[in-house]
Parts: C-alpha cells; sequence; structure tokens
C-alpha cells in the first residue's frame, strides 16, 4: 500500500488502537484479579484476544503475508526499533524532562535502552539467517550440479 495515502494511515491508527486495547484490557484484567474479580477480569481477557483479531487484520491489510518472507520480517522489526531509539523514546524523554517528569524520564531511558538491544537482536538474527541461506544456496547448487551430472549421464548411456 501507497505509504502516504489516508487509508494507510488510518489503518496504522485503527492498529495502534487495536493494540493498546489488548494491551490494556490485560493490564485491566491483572487490575481485577488482584482485586479478587475473576469474573471481570475473563471478560477484559477474552475482549483482550479478539482485539488481537482485530488488529491482525489491520496487518493483513498493512503487511500482506505474500509480501512478506522472514528476511523483510526482520528488516521491518529493525526499521522500527531503530525509530524508537533514534527519535520516538528521545523526543518523548526531551518532553518529559522540560515537564520535570522524573518517572517518565526513567521509564523513557529504559525503553530506549531496550529498543537498541531489540534491534541488534534482530539484525543479528536477520546476518544470521542470511549465512544460512548463502550456505543452504550452495548445498543446493552442488546438489543441482550433481543431478545435471547424472543426467547426462543417463542420457549418454
Amino acid at each position: 500500500m501507497k505509504q502516504s495515502s489516508v487509508t494507510v494511515q488510518n489503518i496504522e491508527a485503527a492498529f495502534a488502537g487495536e493494540s493498546m486495547a489488548n494491551i490494556k484490557y490485560r493490564y485491566f484484567a491483572e487490575v481485577c484479579r488482584r482485586h479478587g474479580d475473576e469474573e471481570s477480569a475473563k471478560v477484559f481477557e477474552d475482549t483482550a484476544a479478539q482485539e488481537v483479531q482485530h488488529a491482525f487484520g489491520h496487518l493483513d491489510l498493512l503487511y500482506p503475508k505474500d509480501q512478506l518472507d522472514p528476511a523483510r520480517c526482520l528488516e521491518l522489526a529493525i526499521q522500527g526499533e531503530t525509530y524508537e531509539y533514534t527519535e520516538m523514546y528521545p523526543n518523548f524523554r526531551h518532553l518529559a524532562e522540560q515537564e520535570r517528569n522524573d518517572a517518565a524520564v526513567q521509564e523513557f531511558d529504559e525503553q530506549i535502552a531496550e529498543s537498541k538491544e531489540h534491534a541488534q537482536r534482530f539484525q543479528n538474527t536477520l546476518e544470521k539467517a542470511a549465512k544460512r541461506f548463502a550456505a543452504l544456496a550452495g548445498v543446493e547448487k552442488r546438489h543441482a550440479e550433481r543431478y545435471a551430472a547424472n543426467l547426462q549421464r543417463v542420457k549418454q548411456a
């Protein structure tokens, strides 16, 4: 989909809303359970599970599965995590600092560090996958050459 499209922006906003609802409802379920209200906790958990399905529907539009492979998924994850630690959280941190909200500053510092770790982990996984695929390509090439040689031998017999 075209990234500048209003529809794409709306789908991204809907995805964010559904994702936020999922996490919020799971959090509310914990609060209810802590207060001994298992029935309300279950209602929140059941609804949270439905919110995930809604979010997946939006992702299917944003990132069609037939256009993804593991490498592209890793690249997208690296981009997202890098954005978080280079732009998003530093900007949030700056504003929290201006408001003297020390708890938020500390939270954003932690998120910056974790986002760097996540990006590096995804990068390491991508590099390992590339090596695996390169090794497999070599093996497949040797198999293909062997099959071609055997085919030639059979045709000459």
